[in-house]
């Protein structure tokens, strides 16, 4: 889709260290049933919680998320 930057979220590898909702809260947080990282639902694809299109104003923003996960289980691209 043009204009969207595609991201999934391995959720099921996720250690819930906070790095990416506390870097990018305009499109990560936390699940509240299970504590582990989703995309806000606003931008969701097939309303599913581990995979999301961003802007493209807030690409610099995902990526850096993207960078800071420990566990390195967020895709960006």
């Amino acid at each position: 889709m043009e204009g969207k930057i595609k991201v999934s979220i391995a959720r099921d590898e996720c250690i819930s260290c906070a790095n990416c909702w506390e870097t990018c809260p305009d499109f990560f947080e936390e699940n509240p049933d299970d504590g582990f990282s989703q995309v806000v639902k606003k931008y969701r694809a097939n309303d599913n919680p581990g995979e999301g299109e961003a802007p493209v104003e807030l690409g610099d923003c995902v990526k850096e998320a993207a960078s800071e996960c420990p566990v390195e289980i967020i895709h960006v691209g």
